[in-house]
């Protein structure tokens, strides 16, 4: 009997001791913390909105809304008119039937004031997936830039790498008699991550 109480005992120590181990550990300051996903790194809404004005104006010139039309023909020259023969989104982005964003925009500029402007993989965003700049207040356009249900499902990390993308890139070498957007591409990512990291506050209008 006193060998069964005794090694119940034991069995009750040993618990507790695990136990005590246990809690001890959640407060060890020593313990490696998860790795850090990117996220907000300095939440401050003043900064956020003011860098938001320098994307904003980046975002709604020709070199970049052109390719984020309301509607599914592209958009042409500084004054965003609609591009000349019509040529449709397509469910990928990429013009319908013959019609391809190809056929004309080719893997480079080509030479010669007002021609195409080229890039391997140049189209629109997708059907399925719009995302319209043309007519968006700076509210609207904020919001919808980090909705995943909108953006392509970018997270904070590819919504910043998204900045080098060649597309984007291709803002700022647009060919021959055509304007550059308002700011270096150097600026607009720095206004961009400053957005994005201190917040991705939306202006109020």
């Amino acid at each position: 009997m006193k060998q069964f109480v005794s090694k119940k005992a034991a069995a009750m120590v040993s618990f507790s001791i695990f136990i005590i181990a246990v809690g001890t550990s959640a407060f060890r300051k020593d313990v490696p913390a998860k790795e850090i996903t990117f996220n907000i790194v300095n939440r401050d809404s003043v900064a956020s909105v003011q860098a938001f004005e320098i994307v904003y104006k980046t975002l709604m010139s020709p070199r970049c809304m052109n390719c984020h039309p309301a509607g599914d023909v592209p958009l042409q020259g500084d004054d965003s008119h609609l591009h000349a023969m019509g040529p449709k989104r397509g469910l990928d982005g990429k013009g319908v039937y013959a019609m391809k964003c190809s056929n004309c925009h080719q893997e480079s500029n080509i030479a010669g004031l007002h021609m195409p402007p080229g890039n391997p993989d140049w189209h629109l965003p997708p059907a399925a997936m719009k995302m319209v700049f043309q007519g968006k207040s700076a509210h609207e356009l904020a919001k919808q830039l980090v909705d995943k249900k909108q953006n392509g499902n970018k997270d904070m990390k590819k919504l910043i790498e998204h900045a080098d993308d060649g597309l984007v890139l291709a803002g700022w070498n647009p060919g021959e008699g055509r304007t550059l957007p308002p700011v270096t591409h150097a600026e607009f990512k720095k206004a961009w991550i400053t957005w994005l990291q201190s917040g991705a506050f939306a202006p109020k209008k």
